[in-house]
């Protein structure tokens, strides 16, 4: 997931990158509000995404002593940043801009360039979103996309897919206001497009804020996870009852669970019955007794431990994510 998750974000990199300095350029030739807050749009994404690929390079780190549990929580941290960046100097300075220029309007020239620069941008902010949304789709498996990018998703793929698809969508917002204001001939149509670009900005990134916020909080594995962790420890023959199942997520990658449960004394002793019966017939004295009992009790903790891997191991191939799995008996 990780290099899926480098491949749309640098991807999306680039792109910005290349599509901010030709806006700009149309923005020094039309004066057009809506070319400006798409500029904007577009350096605001470039220095968001360059901070998502510091997430995603700092979260690779693996486990050590001083973060047993490793570093993935750096993506959302990282995209956290990232969102209220978006919020901040995507939406807030798009909609202080088409703000001033509905107050002053500006008579707008040479909109060919406008109307190329965005077609051009619309082509490469499409490619990005296909690639993010590849990358998306093969982490996904057999989980539909939308279910992926809202539950489990990576935090830098989600907000890329999330920014694109904001991008093209301001794009065409662009677009509509520029053409509005070439029909009419009323420089008002520019001003109003910029500020719906800025409220577009403004939603994406209370979204990602949103879900990054609950990352970082650290909520319960996603509710059929934690159904199928049940299942396998319901089913186990040993296990009389659940006492206490506490799950969560590190990250989209990681879940930690830990499980408090009884097992059955009886279901054990039947498995160590042939044993015990083949010792029992050696004991002649008290010596004997206690040897025999030092021997059984030894038999049965490492019995219980067989049990416990077994159930982990089943847990962890049911569910891959649960990284971290600690099952203490009562």
């Amino acid at each position: 997931m990780a290099e899926g998750s480098k491949l749309a974000v640098g991807s999306a990199i680039a792109g910005n990158s290349l599509i901010a300095v030709g806006k700009f350029v149309a923005f020094g030739v039309t004066g057009s509000a809506a070319m400006l807050s798409e500029a904007l749009h577009s350096v605001a994404d470039s220095i968001n995404q360059i901070l998502l690929m510091v997430g995603i390079v700092r979260a690779s780190k693996q486990a050590d002593q001083t973060h047993p549990y490793g570093y993935g929580a750096e993506r959302a941290i990282w995209a956290l940043m990232s969102a209220v960046g978006i919020f901040f100097l995507g939406a807030g300075v798009t909609i202080y801009h088409g703000i001033q220029t509905l107050l002053h309007p500006h008579h707008l020239e040479g909109l060919g360039w406008a109307l190329g620069v965005l077609a051009v941008s619309f082509v490469i902010e499409a490619f990005v979103l296909y690639l993010a949304l590849r990358a998306a789709k093969g982490a996904a498996g057999d989980t539909p996309l939308f279910t992926h990018l809202k539950r489990y998703a990576d935090p830098g793929t989600v907000a890329v897919v999330m920014e694109d698809s904001a991008a093209c969508l301001g794009i065409l917002i662009a677009l509509g206001g520029i053409g509005m204001s070439q029909w009419t001939g009323q420089p008002v149509w520019d001003s109003v497009a910029s500020l719906m670009i800025g409220v577009l900005l403004g939603a994406v990134a209370i979204w990602l804020i949103w879900r990054n916020h609950q990352l970082l909080v650290g909520p319960a594995v996603p509710a059929e996870a934690r159904e199928r962790i049940r299942q396998v420890l319901a089913s186990n023959p040993h296990v009389e009852k659940i006492v206490r199942l506490r799950t969560r997520m590190l990250d989209n990658d990681t879940y930690q669970v830990d499980a408090d449960v009884e097992f059955d004394g009886e279901t054990l002793a039947q498995k160590l019955e042939p044993a015990i019966r083949e010792a029992y017939p050696d004991i002649e004295s008290y010596e004997d007794f206690e040897a025999f009992a030092h021997e059984f009790a030894d038999q049965v903790v490492e019995k219980l431990g067989d049990e416990v891997d077994a159930i982990e191991d089943e847990i962890q191939r049911i569910v891959p994510r649960v990284r971290y799995l600690d099952i203490e008996t009562e």
